[in-house]
Parts: C-alpha cells; sequence; structure tokens
C-alpha cells in the first residue's frame, strides 16, 4: 500500500496565505538533539559550581542539582534514543534486503 506524502504548497487560514517550504527535516532519530542538551545540562552544572556558596546563601542550591538531575536523565534519554535509532537502522536495513 502506497501512501501518498505529498504535501500541499500553501496554506490559506483566514485572509493570509502561507508558503510552505520543502525543506527535509533535521535529526529525526533525535540522538544527537539528546546529545546536545544533556552536554548543555553538564556545561551548567560545572558553570555554577564555583558559585555554590552564594547559591547556598540564598536558598537557590536547588539549581544545581537540577542541572545535575537534568545531565543524569540526559543520559537515560541519549541511550534511548540511540537504541531506537540501532533499532529502526536494522529493521530498515532488513527491509531492504528482502
Amino acid at each position: 500500500m502506497e501512501r501518498d506524502d505529498k504535501q500541499p504548497e500553501r496554506h490559506e487560514i483566514g485572509s493570509k496565505v502561507y508558503l510552505v517550504a520543502d525543506v527535509e527535516p533535521l535529526d529525526v532519530d533525535g540522538v544527537r538533539t539528546v546529545a546536545v542538551g544533556t552536554a548543555l545540562w553538564l556545561v551548567a552544572f560545572v558553570a555554577m559550581l564555583p558559585f555554590y556558596g552564594p547559591l547556598a546563601d540564598h536558598g537557590r542550591t536547588w539549581w544545581l542539582w537540577t542541572c545535575l538531575t537534568g545531565f543524569g536523565l540526559g543520559l537515560c534519554g541519549y541511550e534511548f534514543c540511540r537504541r531506537r535509532a540501532a533499532a529502526h537502522e536494522e529493521r530498515a536495513g532488513g527491509e531492504r534486503s528482502a
């Protein structure tokens, strides 16, 4: 069963007309996106470490622990996306050879 993925070139909403650009999606498996986000959480954590004293004085140490938690969850998300992309690639490879 073939699916027609032809997208409209323009949308008319009310009195406005919106043109749709013909571009390919970026990073469809999400691995790179999750990796960059995880790295940014780690950079934020390391950047705040020298300010632990002032953060503690103002009751804002939760900022530091939020960054560390974001990094840890990002590692879990990275592994999930990496495995999902590998499984997708394996499935696509099997379909090509069949």
